[in-house]
């Protein structure tokens, strides 16, 4: 690892120990060379994971995709950052798990669903909206009747 002050390039681990999420490491490090002190992070590093479009387009898993969808479907509603991070980690997750190294786009919008559906109703409404293309008010209509079905 390289030193972020003087380049060197041999440093020592002080500390060691996992993340929050439990997804990560993070080591405190300290440089040979000039002895600052500084922070690095080890992650397992993905196999890639494509991800198979409706029309047969194939493109790279972007976790980032499925956050600025949740994002937009929980505007000015009480949903944390925090929660919605977690949602994507559950997400990303479960993409890998399934070890086929792709995954439908349906599949992962099921996921998210699924995920908002515990979260918060109008949040999951709105993402389902966009998700499945509402085009009528009587498609909007089914899917709030199969929610409020759900919680009876």
């Amino acid at each position: 690892m390289k030193c972020q002050f003087c380049s060197c390039t041999d440093s020592k681990v002080i500390d060691s120990r996992p993340t929050d999420d439990g997804n990560s490491i993070r080591r405190r490090r300290e440089c040979i060379g000039c002895g600052r002190r500084f922070t690095t992070y080890e992650k397992v590093e993905m196999s890639p994971l494509f991800v198979v479009k409706k029309d047969g387009r194939r493109e790279s898993f972007e976790p980032q995709k499925i956050k600025a969808g949740i994002l937009h479907a929980c505007d000015k509603l009480p949903v944390s950052m925090q929660q919605i991070d977690e949602i994507v980690t559950r997400v990303e997750q479960k993409a890998y798990s399934t070890m086929e190294g792709e995954i439908p786009s349906e599949k992962i919008g099921d996921m998210v669903m699924d995920e908002l559906k515990d979260l918060n109703d109008v949040a999951y409404v709105r993402f389902a909206a966009v998700y499945r293309k509402f085009t009528d008010v009587g498609t909007f209509m089914s899917e709030l009747q199969k929610l409020v079905d759900e919680k009876i």
